[in-house]
């Protein structure tokens, strides 16, 4: 491995260190769907976004709540002795993937057959505290003027 190479991939491990998320690999339901839940939460206070999916009636929500409890989770085991309250965690990132389509076939009449697409998704939650979030967006700021 090269040099260059080497820098570059123990910077970006120093940045998954500062990262909190979740990731819920091939879940059964379509992307579209998955979506519409994960963009409701984007940008939102954590304690709210939990309430927003404990309410909502979509399926899909089940499973991006439990992923989300799931991101607090790891943010608890990097930070121990903060409290949650105290820190203002923000849904910062929510984005969906497409994974696999499983292909299927109906029966359909007159000896024909229709096709089936089954998708699944990869889902990605990043939270961060609102602090840090107000700090990034100032360097990025100073950045662009320079």
């Amino acid at each position: 491995m090269g040099a260059r190479k080497r820098n570059r991939a123990n910077q970006m491990k120093e940045e998954k260190q500062n990262k909190y998320y979740a990731v819920l690999r091939n879940c059964p339901t379509s992307p579209r769907k998955m979506r519409l839940v994960t963009d409701m939460i984007k940008g939102v206070e954590v304690n709210k976004a939990l309430d927003m999916l404990k309410f909502s009636s979509k399926e899909a929500s089940r499973k991006v709540e439990k992923l989300l409890l799931s991101a607090i989770a790891n943010w608890q085991v990097k930070n121990e002795g903060v409290k949650i309250e105290d820190s203002n965690l923000v849904v910062t990132e929510a984005y969906v993937d497409v994974s696999k389509t499983l292909k299927r076939i109906q029966p359909a009449p007159q000896g024909r057959a229709h096709r089936i697409k089954k998708r699944s998704n990869h889902v990605t939650i990043v939270i961060d505290s609102l602090n840090a979030v107000a700090e990034q967006e100032v360097v990025q700021e100073q950045e662009n003027q320079a």
